[in-house]
C-alpha cells in the first residue's frame, strides 16, 4: 500500500515546496523506492493552459496532453517519472467535474456541499491511478490561511486518518526571515504558519525551514518546542548554488532520513547519489562556456521560459561547458533606431522559443534573419519553427507579405490555423473562435524523421520520434515547395505526412526549427539531444569568435 506525503506551505510563496519535494522523491528514488509526485492547485482555473506566463509561468504538458503547473517539470527532471493527467488537479477541475455531475442528477436529490462532496473528490484524486508505488507525494500550491486551500487542507485531515497511523506524514515549508537591524533570525512565522495548520487539523511531523543564514541549533530547538516536532524534523533549507545541488542539501542535512523515520522505516538502504554528484561536478567544474541569446516575448519572468532554461543548462552538462543564457526582448528589434547587430554579434548562438499573438513577431523574425545571414547557430521552437519560415519566405522565397493567420486576415498564410489532425483518440477538429482551453495539439505526437537529414544524425539515426507539443497554428504545407527551392529543408513530417514537424538548413553550420517542445523532454542526467548538440554547435561558434 502506497504512503502519502502531504506537502504544504506557509507564511510567504515561492518557498521552494516543489524543489522541496522533487528533491525528496529523487532521494527516495535513490534508495530504490518507487514515487510519484502529485499538485492540488486552489486556483479556479480548470487548468493553466489559458493564463499568462506572467501570472503563472510556463504551462508544463504532459505525454498525454495535460496542461499543467510547472512544478510537475521540476518532479519530472528530478525523477525521470512522466508526469500524467492525473498528477495535477485545480480547484476549477474539482468543481467541474461535481457539478456535471450535479446537472447530470448523479447525486439523487442530495445537497451538494463543500463537505462531503469536494473533499471526497479531492481524495478520490490523490487515490487514483497509484499502481504499485511505494510513496506518493502530494503537494498543495499557495500558503496555509488561504481561502481556496481549505477544501484541500480538510481533505488531507480526512484522508490522514483514513490511512491510519504511520501511512502519511504531513511536511510543512515555512520561512525564517533574518532581520539585519536586530541579526537575528526570526522564528515566530514559523510558529504561527504551523499554529495555523493544527487549527486545521493537520499536525506536521517535518519542518522545512527556508532562511538566508543557518539556523542555529538553538533556534531550531525553539521551533521544534513551539511546533510539536523533534529537533532533528527541523530541516534548514538555505540557497544553494543551483537546483541540482537541492537533494544533496537536503540529504546532508537529514530531510529524507527524517521522513522515513516519521513512517517508521530504520532499515532503508542509503541512497545511490552517484549521477547528482557528476552533475553537480559538471555544473560546478565546467571546460568552457557559451552564451546563448533567447529572443522572446516573456523574458521579463524567467519562469515562463521555465524547462527551456533548464534545458539549456542540460546541453552544458552534456558538453560540460558553462551555459550563460542572454534574455532578450524580441520588441526592441521592432525599434527603427534598434541596433540588431550590436545586440546578436557578442552571441554564440540563437534561440526563438514558443509563444503566441503577433507582438514582438518581427524581431524574432529579423533574429532569424540575422543567424542566417551570419551562419550563427539558430534553434527555433514552436513559433520559433514558424518564424523561420516566414522569414525564408520573405527573404529567399520571394513570397513579400508571408504572415501567419494568427496575426489576421493575409494573402499568404504561411502559418496557419491548424483545424484538424489525428491523435490516438481518433480525428480532432478546431475551428476558429471556439474555445481556446485544451484545443490545441496536445500531448506526444510520433514525427517521422528524414534518414539524411542533420537531425536524424542528432536523434542517432533514428527514423522515427515522439516528442509533446503544445500549439494551435502549423506551418502550411502548401508552401513547402517554395520553402524548399530556398534552402529550408522540411526534414521531419508527422507520419501522415500532413503536417510539418521539423524544419533544417543544411548549408548551414546548425540551423534547425521544431514544431514541438523538447524542452519539456530533457533532464539533467538524460539532456535532450537537440538540446546537447545545439550547445556544441555554440561551443564550436565561442571558437571562431
Amino acid at each position: 500500500m502506497a504512503r502519502f506525503i502531504f506537502v504544504t506551505g506557509g507564511v510567504v510563496s515561492s518557498l521552494g515546496k516543489g524543489l522541496m519535494a522533487a528533491s525528496l522523491a529523487a532521494l527516495l528514488q535513490a534508495r530504490g523506492y518507487k514515487v510519484r509526485i502529485r499538485k492540488f492547485d486552489p486556483y479556479l482555473n480548470v487548468d493553466p493552459g489559458t493564463m499568462s506566463p506572467y501570472q503563472h509561468g510556463e504551462v508544463y504538458v504532459t505525454d498525454d496532453g495535460a496542461e499543467t503547473d510547472l512544478d510537475l517539470g521540476h518532479y519530472e527532471r528530478f525523477t525521470g517519472v512522466s508526469a500524467r493527467q492525473s498528477d495535477n488537479v485545480t480547484s476549477g477541475r474539482i468543481y467541474q467535474t461535481i457539478i456535471t455531475k450535479e446537472r447530470r442528477g448523479d447525486y439523487l436529490g442530495a445537497t451538494v456541499q463543500v463537505i462531503p462532496h469536494v473533499t471526497d473528490a479531492i481524495k478520490d484524486f490523490a487515490k487514483a491511478d497509484l499502481g504499485d508505488l511505494d510513496f506518493v507525494i502530494c503537494e498543495v500550491g499557495g500558503t496555509v490561511g488561504d481561502i481556496e486551500s481549505l477544501p484541500f487542507m480538510e481533505a488531507i485531515r480526512q484522508l490522514r486518518n483514513e490511512l491510519g497511523r504511520g501511512q502519511s506524514v504531513s511536511i510543512h515549508t515555512t520561512l525564517v526571515p533574518y532581520i539585519a537591524a536586530a541579526g537575528e533570525l526570526k522564528t515566530k512565522p514559523t510558529q504561527h504558519s504551523v499554529r495555523e495548520l493544527t487549527s486545521l487539523g493537520i499536525q506536521p511531523e517535518v519542518l522545512v525551514c527556508r532562511c538566508e543564514h543557518p539556523l542555529p541549533d538553538s533556534e531550531r530547538a525553539k521551533i521544534a518546542a513551539f511546533c510539536n516536532v523533534r529537533k532533528s524534523a527541523v530541516i534548514p533549507a538555505l540557497d544553494a548554488p543551483s537546483i541540482y545541488a537541492v537533494p544533496l542539501t537536503y540529504h546532508a542535512v537529514g530531510l529524507d532520513d527524517e521522513v522515513l523515520h516519521a513512517f517508521g522505516i530504520e532499515d532503508a538502504s542509503e541512497p545511490e547519489l552517484s549521477k547528482w554528484v557528476d552533475i553537480n561536478d559538471r555544473l560546478e567544474n565546467p571546460e568552457g562556456e557559451v552564451t546563448i541569446g533567447v529572443v522572446g516575448k516573456y523574458v521579463g519572468l524567467q519562469d515562463a521560459y521555465k524547462s527551456l532554461n533548464e534545458a539549456l543548462v542540460h546541453g552544458g552538462i552534456a558538453n560540460r561547458v558553462k551555459v550563460n543564457i542572454r534574455w532578450i526582448d524580441a520588441e526592441l528589434f521592432e525599434e527603427e533606431e534598434s541596433d540588431i547587430a550590436a545586440q546578436l554579434e557578442p552571441l554564440h548562438a540563437i534561440l526563438v522559443p514558443g509563444a503566441f499573438g503577433e507582438r514582438g513577431a518581427e524581431g524574432k523574425i529579423a533574429a532569424v534573419r540575422f543567424a542566417r545571414e551570419r551562419n550563427v547557430p539558430y534553434f527555433g521552437i514552436c513559433f520559433g519553427m514558424q518564424m523561420a519560415c516566414i522569414e525564408g519566405a520573405r527573404n529567399i522565397g520571394g513570397i513579400a507579405h508571408a504572415s501567419s493567420t494568427e496575426f489576421g486576415a493575409t494573402d499568404e498564410p504561411v502559418v496557419g490555423l491548424i483545424s484538424e489532425w489525428m491523435s490516438e483518440e481518433g480525428l480532432q477538429k478546431r475551428e476558429v473562435g471556439g474555445d481556446l482551453g485544451g484545443t490545441m495539439r496536445l500531448g506526444a505526437y510520433d514525427a517521422k524523421l528524414d534518414g539524411n537529414s542533420h537531425v536524424a544524425a542528432i536523434y542517432d539515426g533514428a527514423n522515427m520520434i515522439s516528442e509533446r507539443h503544445r500549439h494551435r497554428y502549423e506551418v502550411n504545407t502548401n508552401y513547402i515547395d517554395p520553402l524548399e527551392k530556398g534552402g529550408l529543408v522540411f526534414s521531419g513530417m508527422s507520419p501522415d505526412g500532413e503536417l510539418p514537424e521539423i524544419v533544417e538548413r543544411p548549408d548551414l553550420e546548425w540551423f534547425v526549427g521544431v514544431q514541438f517542445h523538447p524542452e519539456l523532454k530533457s533532464r539533467p542526467f538524460d539532456p535532450h539531444p537537440l538540446f546537447a548538440s545545439f550547445i556544441e554547435a555554440a561551443l564550436k561558434q565561442s571558437r571562431l569568435v
